[in-house]
């Protein structure tokens, strides 16, 4: 199997949230076992497995004031050289706000010199901090700053905090957009979701539990619902695993829905959601079965066979 790896940057100043993110995301911490974490000295390199051959060599940089003014000056060439993304962390209520944006600046420039083609994203971080009623409104003035000052580059911008799904969303969004079959992925689920009437489908990365695919027939009242499922079944799965035991499987019912959540391929799990509650779970269940060979093939771009999508359920 052909690995794809990309180069990703994680910079911010000190204490913005780097590590604590990270280390939520990647290594199964919950929220409150964060505070443990120390400061980040220089750059420390992690390779992430995703999806099986997607390899994400992600370099969370220290923020302190020392090691940025050596990155622009000295690394400059050896930490800006082949970057596929930049994610640059802003702690929403720091005090030293110039200095964030100056660094940020420096990194745009170097970027430009480096690494042109780099996709650029802005996490406004420690949202949980502001009341909730002024957070849109913060964001959004924050958002619009940072499009500004990112001219004439793009750049995606998120509201994010440790302690709620918006976290979820926002590494959802940015591992998405490296996927480099994503489209054939999104697709074959919206074939899937239509053969067997699904309300709705997500597929799920094994290891972080990230939503990279869905697809809905239904408007759903809650758009958060895709992040709060994937912190909840995450912290079922850590907490079968410190009992022994393996997560596999799992059903929800009521009498408006039926919830299917199921290991798919060797690296993904999946979401059906079925508004008819009376429907035999086996009959959900086969088909899941039945498309499981399909997506395997889909995750390995050399085995795209897209003519066969039509023959993929009986």
């Amino acid at each position: 199997m052909q690995l794809v790896c990309f180069q990703v940057l994680l910079m911010g100043k000190s204490g913005s949230g780097k590590t604590s993110m990270r280390s939520i995301i990647f290594a199964n911490y919950i929220a409150r076992d964060t505070t443990r974490l120390g400061a980040t000295i220089d750059v420390e390199h992690s390779h992430v497995r995703f999806l099986g051959n997607l390899v994400l060599n992600l370099w969370d940089c220290g923020g302190q004031e020392g090691f940025m003014k050596q990155y622009f000056a000295q690394q400059r060439d050896s930490i800006f050289r082949n970057v596929e993304v930049l994610i640059y962390v802003f702690d929403v209520e720091s005090q030293e706000m110039e200095r964030d944006v100056h660094y940020y600046q420096s990194c745009l420039e170097a970027l430009l010199q480096n690494s042109p083609e780099a996709k650029i994203f802005c996490l406004v971080h420690k949202m949980d901090l502001i009341p909730e009623e002024h957070r849109e409104n913060v964001f959004k003035g924050r958002e619009e700053d940072l499009i500004r000052l990112s001219l004439p580059g793009n750049v995606t911008c998120f509201r994010t905090s440790i302690w709620d799904e918006t976290l979820y969303k926002a590494w959802s969004s940015i591992v998405t957009m490296l996927i480099p079959n994503v489209a054939a992925l999104e697709n074959s689920l919206s074939h899937f979701a239509t053969v067997i009437e699904a309300d709705e489908v997500l597929l799920f990365e094994k290891a972080t539990f990230l939503v990279i695919s869905h697809c809905q027939s239904k408007k759903n009242r809650d758009s958060h619902r895709f992040e709060k499922v994937s912190n909840i079944i995450k912290q079922f799965k850590l907490s079968c695993s410190k009992l022994g035991a393996k997560f596999q499987s799992m059903e929800v019912r009521n009498n408006a829905f039926a919830a299917f959540i199921d290991t798919f391929t060797s690296n993904t799990y999946v979401m059906v959601v079925m508004s008819d509650p009376t429907l035999p779970s086996e009959a959900t269940l086969v088909n899941i079965r039945n498309a499981r060979k399909y997506f395997e093939e889909l995750e390995n771009p050399n085995n795209i066979a897209m003519n066969h999508q039509n023959h993929m359920f009986h």
